[in-house]
Parts: C-alpha cells; sequence; structure tokens
C-alpha cells in the first residue's frame, strides 16, 4: 500500500528538515522553501498533504493554500505559523485550510494524528460523492427510457419542478415506472442528500399505517411497547414517497390534509403536536378525480396533493419507446448473466412491439429477462421470448372503409394516400410497422404523412 504524501513548505531549513526526519517513516514527504517551488511541486505530482507556514518569502501561506485548492486534486491543506491567534485560525478556515496548529505548541504525535484524520475525512467526503454519483446514475434521469413525445414532456416536468419544494402527485397505470420517477425526483432535488422514505400504502392496515407515518407512544394501543418515529420523522430534511396513496381511509386523509396544511402532526398516543421538513410526493394507479366525484376521496386533499401533477403514459402508448427500453434491458440482464447476447431478430422485436404489455415497463423487463436466460445465441430470437409476448395478436378495430373512389379520378397522390392509411389499419397505428409494410423508411412514412396531413391517424 503506498504511503499518503506530504508536502512541507517552510522557509527554515531546519524546521522543514526537521518535520521531513519526523515523518518520513509514514509518510513519503516532499520539501519545498517558498510557495512558488510548491506550487511547481503540487502541479506536476499528486500530493495528499499540504503543510505550509504562514510566513513564507514572496507570498503566504494562505494564498498558497488558496491555489492549492483550485487544483482538480486539491490537498488537504493544514496551516502552521508561530504568530497564531484564534483570529487567524478562523481566516485561514475560511481561505480553504482544512486544519490549523500553532508551531510553538506542535508535538509530533499530535501533527500525525492531525494529518491522519484529515486524510480519513477526504476520503469520507470521496466515497459520499461517488456514492451520490452512483445513486445518480441509478436513480436520476438517466434510468428513465424514452424519446417519445409522450416521455420527453414528462422529463420536461421533471426538471422545472424537481428544484422546488411542491407536492407532487403521479399517476399512472401498474409498472409505468412511478417510483423509479419518485426517486429522480428526490435525486435531482437540493434534497437529494437527505433519506427518501418510500410507504407502500396498500401493504398495510389503516391503523398500522397510521403509526407507520405519523409513529406511536409507548402503551398507544395493545403491542405498543415502547416509542416509535414515524416515518415522517425519518424523512425530516428530505423527500416520502406515498404510493397507492388512493388506497388511505377517511382518518388518514384528514391527518395528511393536516400535514400538507401546516406541516404538522402528532404521534399516536400523544397530544404533543411535531413538525418535519418534508417533501411529499404520492402516487396512484386509480382515477383520483372519479373517487372524488364518488365521495371516496376528500376533495381538498386531491388538490393539495397535485400542485403539480405528472402522468406516466402506459407502454402501449409509447411504443417508439419499447426498442430502447428492451435494448437496456437486454445489456443489463446479459452483464448480470454473463450472456453474449446483444441484439434482437426481426421477428422478436416485431412480437415485442405488437404485444399490449398490460403490465408495462415491470412486465416489458421480465420478459426481455427470460429471454435473455433463455437465449441459446448472440440474439434474442421470437422462441425466447414468454409465451404471452410470443403467441399474442394484436387485432386493431377495424377503421369504417373509406367510400370508393371512382378509378377515373383517382389520382396517384390520393392512392399514396390510401395505401399509407390502409397500412396504418392493418398495424394499429404503428409506424415502424406500417413503413416496412409498405416498404419505405420511417422518415419518409414521417414526412408522407405531414404531407398528407394525416399526422393526427397515429394510434399508439
Amino acid at each position: 500500500m503506498n504511503k499518503p504524501t506530504v508536502l512541507i513548505v517552510d522557509d527554515e531549513k531546519p524546521t522543514r528538515e526537521g518535520l521531513r526526519a519526523a515523518l518520513e517513516d509514514r509518510f513519503e514527504v516532499y520539501v519545498a522553501e517558498d510557495a512558488h517551488a510548491a506550487m511547481d511541486l503540487l502541479e506536476r505530482e499528486p500530493v495528499d498533504v499540504l503543510l505550509t507556514d504562514f510566513r513564507l518569502p514572496l507570498e503566504d501561506g494562505m494564498k498558497l493554500i488558496r491555489r492549492a485548492k483550485s487544483l482538480s486534486r486539491p490537498p488537504v491543506c493544514i496551516l502552521m505559523t508561530a504568530y497564531g491567534s484564534e483570529e487567524l485560525a478562523v481566516e485561514a478556515m475560511k481561505q480553504g485550510a482544512d486544519d490549523y496548529i500553532p508551531k510553538g505548541r506542535m508535538q509530533i504525535e499530535e501533527l500525525e494524528m492531525r494529518i491522519n484524520r484529515a486524510l480519513r475525512q477526504r476520503n469520507l467526503e470521496s466515497e459520499n460523492v461517488a456514492l451520490h454519483q452512483q445513486l445518480n446514475q441509478r436513480y436520476g434521469l438517466e434510468h428513465l427510457v424514452g424519446e417519445s413525445p409522450a416521455m420527453r414532456e414528462v422529463f420536461d416536468i421533471v426538471r422545472q419542478v424537481a428544484p422546488t419544494r411542491a407536492t407532487v402527485l403521479l399517476l399512472g397505470e401498474s409498472g409505468t415506472g412511478k417510483e423509479v420517477l419518485a426517486r429522480a425526483i428526490h435525486q435531482l432535488s437540493p434534497r437529494a442528500r437527505m433519506p427518501m422514505v418510500i410507504v407502500h400504502c396498500a401493504a398495510l392496515a389503516p391503523t398500522l399505517l397510521e403509526s407507520e407515518l405519523f409513529g406511536h407512544e409507548k402503551g398507544a394501543f395493545t403491542g405498543a411497547h415502547e416509542r416509535r418515529i414515524g416515518r415522517f420523522e425519518q424523512a425530516h430534511g428530505g423527500t416520502l414517497f406515498l404510493d397507492e396513496i388512493g388506497e388511505i381511509d377517511a382518518t388518514l386523509q384528514i391527518k395528511l390534509l393536516r400535514f400538507l396544511g401546516e406541516r404538522t402532526f402528532e404521534r399516536v398516543g400523544s397530544n404533543k403536536t411535531l413538525t418535519a421538513d418534508v417533501r411529499l410526493i404520492a402516487a396512484t394507479n386509480k382515477d383520483l378525480a372519479r373517487m372524488v366525484r364518488e365521495g371516496k376521496f376528500r376533495e381538498d386533499l386531491y388538490f393539495r396533493l397535485r400542485v403539480v401533477e405528472i402522468r406516466l403514459p402506459p407502454l402501449r402508448e409509447r411504443r417508439e419507446d419499447i426498442p430502447l427500453l428492451a435494448h437496456r434491458f437486454l445489456r443489463e440482464f446479459a452483464a448480470e448473466n454473463q450472456k453474449p447476447v446483444r441484439d434482437f431478430t426481426v421477428d422478436a422485436m416485431e412480437a415485442l412491439l405488437k404485444y399490449s404489455w398490460p403490465g408495462n415497463v415491470r412486465e416489458l423487463r421480465t420478459a426481455i429477462e427470460h429471454a435473455v436466460v433463455l437465449c441459446r445465441g448472440d440474439r434474442i430470437t421470437l422462441r425466447d421470448l414468454p409465451a404471452s409476448v410470443r403467441e399474442a395478436v394484436v387485432v386493431p378495430v377495424p377503421a369504417p372503409a373509406p367510400a370508393a373512389l371512382p378509378t377515373a379520378d383517382l389520382t396517384l397522390k390520393d392512392a399514396e394516400r390510401e395505401l399509407i392509411l390502409r397500412a396504418l389499419r392493418e398495424t394499429g397505428g404503428n409506424r415502424s410497422l406500417a413503413a416496412r409494410k409498405i416498404g419505405i423508411s420511417r422518415r419518409t412514412l414521417y414526412r408522407k404523412l405531414k404531407q398528407y396531413q394525416i399526422e393526427d391517424s397515429r394510434k399508439d
């Protein structure tokens, strides 16, 4: 294991050499007599710790620290001086110093301890940054795949709402990615370094859910043997994601409404009012507007929840995203299972495009994992797909046949327009399949749709 590197900067040679002799058993030590020599070395060699005197010729130690901290890989900086004061220590920290030690009282053992402590702190911060980057990669917008107009609109809204404190309501069928989207909003927000707490409301009985959310005091009910901190308190400073919000009962709706209005709540069995700084994101696959009309969900809570409403489209409404998602999942599961699968056959991709995907992205992901596991070569074939996908036949509802045009009046443009309309009907509105059926490129089909003003005939 390489020793940490320390650069000692002092214009007095006995001090420089004395510190070098004391530290070189545990550190790789460099020395410099002034700030210019120190910067030359810092720009050439990666240094872990800069230990510099305050009083230096031409340029003082604080200026050296400022310059060192501007490097792409800045060292830990410790300022030492014989002219110590509390004011100088505070100023040193403002200038970027990680620590400060008076030379007159400096013990080598204490100096080593401070160097090691500063290095541990830097390593911890580096690990936190790396972890944060991993989380962003896993849960940021790059984890959400889609180039369809519907998904681009979702991404635009997420980028706008994430930096704010606004409550967000996510709507969409099961499997459309509501939890992934909630994580992306949290990771793109100023709260990203604070906790994101997730509660699946349908998984608990109403009495247990109240305790889960707000906590309870010892003896609040049978089995409450000790105080419990609820999810609102656990999420303080961060984000609370309530999935399946349409499942909560009337009592919880009132308590949730109070929190959204006043940011206050009480633990079960307590009269003490508590507060929590929590950003709330809720999600449901139910039609909350209809539940409001039917008297099953409070209208005032509904409006509090939908400060910003984001609807995630089902996969059948964004079929152009299926190849993107399928290839993303293929790469993931090929790597996970150490299989050399790299693509799909034409028949396999057509089956993926034709299937209606009632389970949405979640079902597609499972189907690709199934296919990768069973794949015998380097491309997924039709037989590798699940039977439900392989055997599904999408039968589009036939559109009323247009009135026949007299042959004498039929122009080339009329005939071409009718051919495009018929191909779209026969492929259920899928543009990629329609273009292939006609024998033209997808780009040419787009141009023809605009030319003949039949763009609105698309069915996803």
